[in-house]
């Protein structure tokens, strides 16, 4: 099968080809020999075997968040022309495309008074974020986007684009949830929407240096004990540079924030917000009804190409010394910058779900991600490998490891790890999808 618009094939040099290589994460280059913009399953079959018959590497990329690193050579196939979004409403279920961001779909489920189980940025694209597994801003509700898949269209390592369900294909179902992209190029997916048009949600930012972080963290987890599963919230500090392109009240500011989405009424999540509010004076306070398609203003993560190392670690229970030193390390006494974010998880993420999302009995994530501007990576990942140091963690999360295929193992149990491996061997034999965060073929 003959690609679509060779118009639509780059190589190094041609015109097109850095825009098309170009990605949300700038701190580590892919320079593949060949890309395929791919507009239809079609076009990433034809691409599939072209790598095949060459023995070539295979990447995908539709926004770029998350590179697990450099590359040289290989395949890159390009999805984000693959934009279309189909609502279902009676269903509740939308389709969407392998490039599409989760911005749109949205603004898409939105006129029909539904939302879909996306991340705090809709920049993200919504399909590699599902197969990661998917930990959204109402996740201790509803779990994991992954849970919600109906279906996927996927085009294995042998060229062939399969309709997978749960009753079709049971085992690759299971193992492309949660298992990345080790075991094809997905070209779509069916998951299911929630009746979420509006929440209560918003932030409460501190000064980290009028108000002591350790006494928001002691609070912050003492107050999560007390809130019901229809409440997903976090907390995250950082020292912002001071640098003119941001807001006055920013600049240079050290701020420890508690993010909370809640799906109860503006009532009811006054009322559990209240010991928050108790905590200490605050910088500022958004808490706030709103509308579904507001959701990303709980967050404001940047929406600008930059460059950035980060990973996370998962544990059963919130050590809080070991928070507290973690908000030490990386404040104002640290070098650099760095972004920490402690989430509450449990509710529906813990129930047990047919699909290879790992780590379901953790209570806690800790994530950590660094800025690469104007500073040595070494010295981030030596950061980093203090921070994550402090903690008896279970594992790794693989939405939140960009750019860290350097720290080897973690994403996922020795159990699901097998039972990946044992996928790899059939549906990738010769590894041609491991231009990611690659799990081994068995045997």
């Amino acid at each position: 099968m003959d690609f679509t618009d060779q118009r639509l094939v780059f190589r190094p040099g041609d015109d097109g080809y850095e825009e098309e290589i170009a990605g949300f994460q700038t701190g580590f280059a892919q320079r593949p020999a060949i890309v395929f913009a791919a507009g239809s399953a079609d076009d990433v079959v034809a691409a599939v075997s072209y790598a095949a018959d060459a023995g070539l590497p295979i990447g995908v990329q539709a926004t770029g968040h998350g590179l697990p690193g450099p590359s040289e050579g290989g395949v890159l196939i390009s999805t984000r022309r693959m934009d279309s979004v189909r609502i279902d409403a009676d269903a509740r279920t939308v389709t969407v495309g392998a490039g599409v961001r989760w911005g749109q779909v949205v603004e898409a489920a939105a006129a029909h008074g539904l939302a879909p189980l996306n991340g705090s940025a809709p920049g993200v694209g919504a399909v590699s974020y599902t197969l990661g597994g998917g930990l959204g801003i109402l996740a201790r509700e509803f779990g994991y986007a992954a849970d919600h898949v109906r279906r996927l269209d996927v085009v294995t390592a042998d060229g062939i684009l399969r309709h997978v369900t749960a009753e079709s294909e049971p085992e690759l179902f299971w193992g492309l949830l949660g298992g990345g992209a080790n075991l094809g190029v997905v070209t779509a997916l069916e998951i299911g929407l929630v009746p979420v048009a509006r929440l209560y949600g918003g932030a409460i930012e501190f000064d980290g240096r009028e108000v002591d972080p350790g006494r928001v963290l002691r609070a912050y987890e003492a107050w999560t004990r007390t809130v019901p599963d229809e409440l997903t919230s976090s907390v995250a500090a950082l020292v912002y540079p001071d640098m003119p392109q941001l807001p006055p009240h920013l600049r240079g500011r050290y701020l420890v924030t508690v993010r909370v989405a809640y799906t109860g009424s503006e009532a009811a999540g006054e009322r559990l917000v209240a010991p928050l509010r108790e905590i200490g004076p605050v910088v500022s306070d958004s808490l706030r009804e709103m509308p579904y398609t507001d959701s990303h203003t709980i967050h404001s993560d940047p929406d600008f190409p930059h460059s950035y190392y980060g990973d996370s670690v998962v544990v059963r229970e919130l050590d809080l010394a070991a928070a507290e030193e973690l908000f030490a390390l990386t404040g104002p006494a640290a070098e650099k910058m760095h972004v920490v974010q402690i989430n509450q998880l449990g509710g529906a993420l813990a129930k047990p779900v047919g699909n290879a999302v790992p780590y379901r009995d953790a209570g806690w994530l800790v994530r950590v991600l660094s800025p690469l501007e104007g500073t040595d990576l070494d010295a981030v990942r030596a950061v980093q490998a203090r921070a994550f140091g402090l903690f008896a963690g279970e594992g790794r999360l693989l939405n939140f490891a960009f750019a860290a295929a350097d720290r080897a193992g973690g994403l996922y149990d020795a159990e699901t790890r097998k039972r990946l491996a044992g996928l790899k061997a059939t549906y990738d034999p010769a590894n041609l999808f491991r231009r990611n965060y690659g799990v081994a073929a068995s045997g």
